[in-house]
């Protein structure tokens, strides 16, 4: 009986030795338990704000797209507007280029006909100032032969002026001398 007693005795220390061990698990459970709520309800609000931030942003990204895509639809038709203006711009430009293009081809082939009129001018002028050379340097050599035979008879006449010149000295000379003598005889009587 003792031995039966100190036998259960035993068990009953062993098991309420196990009951100590598993309280203290199950506190120890129970506070990695709490441990594991807190930081549970931790992660529930922080997937709540998660959660409310996505919400903030999603509705934020759609009011952006949403207005994205009302400035690209403006945008859009700005540039049609640009360009049915840039297109209807190009085609006066390209009728004015076409014009432009016309009057050049005019102007080229009026400049070629100026051109081979003023060739043909060139052409009749220069015959026309060679031939009125040629007449200036035969005028102007009959010219230089008039020069100079009216001056051969120039220098004769100035020989003759001064011959007739000398000549009339001389007459006047006799004269004088005539006269003197004229004088001197009706001053002496017995000629008288």
């Amino acid at each position: 009986g003792v031995f039966l007693y100190n036998h259960l005795q035993q068990k009953v220390r062993n098991a309420e030795a196990l009951a100590q061990k598993y309280k203290q698990q199950q506190e120890a459970l129970s506070a990695q338990l709490q441990v594991v709520y807190e930081h549970r309800s931790r992660l529930e609000r922080s997937l709540q704000k998660e959660r409310g931030e996505h919400k903030k942003t999603n509705e934020d990204f759609l009011v952006y797209k949403l207005e994205a895509q009302e400035a690209l639809n403006k945008e859009k038709q700005d540039s049609m507007n640009r360009y049915g203006a840039l297109s209807s711009q190009h085609k006066i430009l390209k009728n004015q280029h076409d014009d432009v293009k016309k009057q050049l081809l005019d102007l080229q082939l009026q400049h070629n006909s100026l051109k081979l009129e003023h060739r043909k001018s060139l052409e009749s002028h220069g015959q026309k100032f060679a031939q009125l050379q040629q007449e200036k340097d035969s005028e102007v050599t009959n010219l230089q032969d008039t020069v100079f035979k009216l001056r051969e008879e120039n220098k004769l006449l100035r020989k003759a002026h001064q011959e007739v010149h000398s000549q009339l000295l001389n007459a006047q000379a006799q004269m004088e001398e005539f006269r003197q003598l004229k004088e001197a005889l009706q001053k002496m009587p017995g000629l008288r």
